[in-house]
């Protein structure tokens, strides 16, 4: 359809009124060994299962089905500015590399449907691993390297790895982080123990070997060298992989996603939104630990036969113009970043957009956070191409509402990610009455209306209880999907998000669960109680801002104490959830606002450290709260 006269309006009204027919067009743009015997079985809803009957293989189709027509062309392209390395792989050298991953899970007793956590950093062996389980059929779940022992842990617990692949360690901004340690305290802390461990040793950290458990990748690799590993043909509903996102509760959310229906749409998003082709090569700076290192580092481009680059390090290290000289060298067609590190690198100096040839350089797509019109406005005058914002989540897979310039060229509007794309029914509702808004630039609930297109999650992860009770019962009456996001619709369809009607803020594109960080603070035994909030911030879209009330109440007129007390508390977040989850600050007050039915106002907090009003405050116990916070946000 891409490329012809089709306008997007009616590919997506084709998309929503003869779903099975439209979908059964896409499926042809991947391989299948048993073609579907049934496009979508709805008769479940809300768990929608996509191209029932059929069987195929993600691996095969980012690698093996390319051997034919472009062996000898790159597919992987690592690159870390950490260790001043650079590795390029072709098709048939990933092949290779890939069998030779799969043989040693299967030699660590790894079989179809058994379990692999990924703890690791950006190298070229967390490729290879999260193709190999695919290859095997094993179910692959993949933790951001940036990711504390408790956090780890409480995956572990979850996910039930037969095996953990790891490393000694990675860096960042030129400083080591030992993974190895963190990993052995996640162990030692989770109720499930691992069968095996399979570690890569990149010589940056020393590593202490547990006995008879941890096996190294080097050895190990050498051992087969020539090992020839069949992919598993499976049917297309079965898992390919589980990844964990923050929920409102302390509890990890194991996203779960299927085969066939994963593979499709992210051909199909290669084709309508990216407009990627093979041959060409794609840069996403995100990271494996998130979805969007799942769909567009790894499986996205290889299915659609394009090199990817896989990049450890900063866009500033060495210099603001590392990113762009990737793409002159490479001849880097699309990209994929985050508005956060577009406006790290609109505080560097501008020439470094001018200094690399980058006409190879069709569009940069952002994602992850709300892009602000400054930041659009820059990056777009000094690259020259279109920027297409994105949003979608972790649950989705793929992108939600964007703009289809591969079926149609649409025009961008600052502000908006763009229009519903095809297969999503996205929808405005009004919270408490569930009644639709339908009137331009009425603010709401963005919803999507079952069923969901394929390659969004099939549920979570052993609990479609929580599945159903989490996402589809959030809006009275209505069973729709909820995104826990605001959002309105202009007079001509765009969409624009306003933030979460949650408590799950987003800092640079990691999503972060505020009553995580709130429980890791009340375990230091000198904090009675605290409230955790997500504030805006210009540079990283927001940051958790915690108010805490002091064991001992002397802290809040003493500066010292309070000082040395924050430090404590931000040590233990960063030692039970990671740097990512650190609060900007912890400012210690005497009680806390809150309703006169113990429910703490975090919207009103929220309001005050953004400058806003903090709205009908009626129900408020104590007024001199809010007022202790709004002088501490002045200082």
């Amino acid at each position: 359809m891409a490329g012809s006269a089709t306008s997007y309006a009616e590919f997506y009204r084709r998309s929503i009124e003869q779903p099975q027919e439209f979908w059964a067009e896409q499926a042809r743009l991947i391989d299948w060994q048993t073609p579907p015997r049934q496009v979508c079985d709805d008769s479940r809803p809300p768990f929608t299962r996509w191209f029932v009957g059929g069987t195929t293989n993600l691996c095969h189709n980012a690698v093996d089905r390319h051997l034919k027509d472009r062996a000898s062309q790159t597919a992987l392209i690592c690159v870390s500015t950490e260790t001043d390395t650079e590795k390029t792989y072709t098709f048939a050298e990933l092949h290779a590399e890939v069998q030779r991953t799969a043989a040693m899970l299967q030699a660590l007793g790894v079989r179809r449907g058994d379990r692999v956590l990924i703890y690791m950093p950006m190298i070229p062996e967390a490729a290879f691993a999260m193709l190999a389980c695919a290859r095997i059929g094993a179910i692959h779940s993949v933790v951001f390297g940036g990711f504390a022992s408790v956090s780890l842990a409480s995956r572990i617990e979850d996910a039930q790895p037969k095996v953990i692949v790891s490393a000694d360690g990675g860096s960042r901004a030129g400083k080591v982080i030992p993974y190895k340690p963190l990993l052995d305290e996640a162990v030692r802390l989770s109720s499930h123990k691992p069968q095996a461990v399979l570690l890569a040793d990149r010589g940056l950290a020393p590593m202490d070997r547990v006995p008879g458990r941890d096996h190294d990748w080097a050895p190990m690799r050498e051992k087969h060298l020539h090992a020839q590993v069949p992919c598993a043909w499976l049917d297309s509903t079965e898992i390919s992989y589980t990844i964990y996102t923050s929920g409102t509760t302390g509890r990890p959310k194991g996203v779960q996603r299927d085969t066939g229906g994963y593979a499709v749409a992210l051909a199909a998003s290669m084709k309508h939104i990216f407009e990627g082709s093979a041959g060409e090569t794609y840069f996403s700076t995100s990271d494996i630990g998130w979805v969007v290192g799942h769909s567009y580092i790894v499986y996205g481009p290889l299915i659609a036969g394009m090199a990817t680059i896989m990049y450890e390090g900063l866009p500033i290290r060495p210099d603001a113009g590392i990113w762009w000289s990737l793409v002159e060298k490479y001849k880097v067609t699309v990209m994929f970043s985050a508005p956060t590190a577009v406006r790290v690198l609109k505080k560097q100096d501008p020439a470094f957009l001018k200094k690399y040839d980058l006409s190879s350089l069709r569009g940069l797509f952002l994602a992850g956070e709300p892009l602000d019109e400054p930041t659009a406005r820059w990056i777009a005058d000094g690259l020259g191409v279109p920027i297409v914002d994105n949003y979608w989540q972790t649950e989705s897979g793929w992108p939600m509402i964007t703009l289809a310039n591969g079926v149609e060229p649409q025009r961008a509007k600052f502000g908006s990610p763009g229009v519903p794309m095809y297969g999503y029914k996205i929808k405005i509702l009004h919270e408490s009455t569930g009644e639709e808004l339908t009137k331009p630039n009425e603010k709401g609930v963005v919803v999507i209306e079952g069923p969901t297109p394929p390659g969004f999650m099939q549920t979570v992860w052993r609990d479609d209880e929580r599945f159903v009770n989490t996402y589809w019962k959030s809006i009275p009456g209505k069973q729709v999907y909820s995104t826990f996001d605001w959002g309105i619709r202009d007079e001509d369809g765009y969409y624009y998000i306003l933030g979460r009607t949650d408590d799950v803020i987003n800092v640079a594109g990691h999503r972060l669960g505020t009553r995580e960080i709130e429980e890791s603070i009340s375990s230091h035994p000198g904090v009675a109680e605290v409230a955790v909030v997500g504030v805006a911030d210009p540079m990283k879209g927001q940051v958790a801002m915690a108010f805490a009330v002091p064991k001992d109440s002397a802290v809040v007129g003493d500066a010292n104490a309070a000082m040395k007390l924050e430090g404590d508390v931000m040590k233990l977040v960063d030692q039970q959830l990671g740097a990512v989850a650190r609060p900007a600050r912890v400012r210690f007050v005497t009680l806390l606002p809150k309703t006169r039915s113990g429910k703490l106002l975090r919207r009103a907090i929220q309001a005050v450290c953004e400058g806003r009003d903090a709205g009908d405050l009626t129900t408020i116990e104590d007024p001199a709260a809010l007022e202790q916070i709004k002088a501490l946000v002045k200082q």
